[in-house]
């Protein structure tokens, strides 16, 4: 299937931008890492740019900062052109995956690495390097070596040197990666309640679409260099534009050709999450807003909190439900498989896709 790319601006109007790409590339060779990509960044937002691996998303955050200058196009940081400028002149600041902390100083002067090289007072510099260590919640660690910490303590010692310098606009380049999942998660909550009292931009750049929809105002879903869609976390989630988008973010099963017009009743493609489909036994009414297929459950997959439905249908494909195991155990769950169902959903869950 031909998935072309949603339009990939968002109206900012009566909004100043902090960040805006307009018709930017970048190659490297014949690798066309980021292909005309438009962007408006608000003043102010977490915005995230999610993809995999290749996407373009590290790309755009380094010719954000400076560190990549565009092939072409033109980027604008809070409303002046700076195509060209050198990171240095940019009112930017950047986290990294590996901290890059200096492992010979101590947290305080790791912090206060910025304002000793802009030659800050001493004493002003002490004060503000405690306001950071307050804010990213570490008091009384400023004698530390980044060696004594623990992974979650060391990013937020590159997070507080990176804010100490007041930056516009914060880019944070996938710096969960290294962390354990419930560290992950704690660290999600943190981030985005410090973007909230600091009140700056932060871009993120993730492969991760739980830490994206987590802690994103907006998100940009990034594949083969360019933008297929921009939106809200529900927006994204919940209406996705291609079908890349519907597989990426989240799972979603995907109506098209013959199958898609048995069930739709017309041609097209379109996106089902599993969590919106019911199980019912066979011959169960069909509300008049809903859609209606029947098949032979052929695999199950208990994931505890949830189990997993694979349906083999009658009139051919696959469809997968997900149900929440509110009085179900594994055996009960799995004890289902090769029971005849019907499947019902409500046909305005069935989101049709571009392309």
């Amino acid at each position: 299937m031909n998935s072309s790319p949603a339009p990939s601006t968002v109206s900012t109007a009566g909004t100043a931008s902090a960040v805006r790409f307009r018709d930017v590339c970048r190659y490297f060779g014949d690798v066309r890492a980021v292909d005309h990509v438009d962007l408006d960044i608000r003043d102010g937002e977490f915005f995230s740019m999610l993809g995999p691996s290749g996407s373009g998303k590290t790309t755009c955050l380094r010719l954000i900062a400076g560190f990549e200058q565009p092939t072409s196009g033109h980027i604008e940081l809070n409303g002046e052109d700076v195509t060209g400028v050198p990171p240095f002149q940019r009112d930017v600041n950047t986290v990294f995956q590996d901290y890059a902390l200096f492992p010979h100083m101590n947290v305080g002067e790791n912090v206060g690495y910025g304002l000793m090289v802009r030659k800050v007072p001493r004493p002003e510099r002490e004060r503000r390097v405690q306001e950071m260590l307050d804010l990213v919640r570490l008091p009384g660690l400023e004698k530390r070596k980044p060696s004594q910490l623990s992974g979650g303590q060391r990013q937020r010692v590159a997070l507080a040197r990176a804010l100490i310098n007041h930056p516009r606009v914060l880019l944070l380049d996938e710096p969960l990666g290294a962390l354990d999942l419930k560290l992950r998660q704690q660290m999600q909550i943190e981030l985005k309640s410090i973007q909230h009292r600091v009140g700056i931009t932060f871009i993120y750049v993730t492969h991760d679409q739980e830490e994206a929809l987590t802690m994103s105002d907006r998100i940009a879903v990034f594949n083969h260099g360019k933008v297929e869609q921009i939106g809200t976390p529900a927006e994204i989630y919940e209406r996705p534009a291609t079908a890349f988008v519907a597989g990426f973010v989240g799972t979603s099963n995907i109506l098209e050709g013959v199958l898609a017009q048995q069930v739709m009743g017309k041609a097209g493609t379109y996106a089902i999450r599993p969590e919106k489909i019911h199980i019912a036994p066979v011959g169960a009414p069909v509300p008049d807003d809903s859609l209606c297929v029947t098949g032979t459950i052929c695999d199950v997959i208990y994931l505890g909190v949830n189990t997993r439905y694979v349906v083999a249908l009658d009139m051919g494909g696959e469809l997968v439900a997900l149900e929440q195991n509110l009085s179900l155990d594994s055996t009960n769950a799995l004890a289902a498989l090769g029971r005849k169902v019907s499947l019902l959903w409500k046909r305005e869950h069935s989101r049709p896709l571009q392309g």
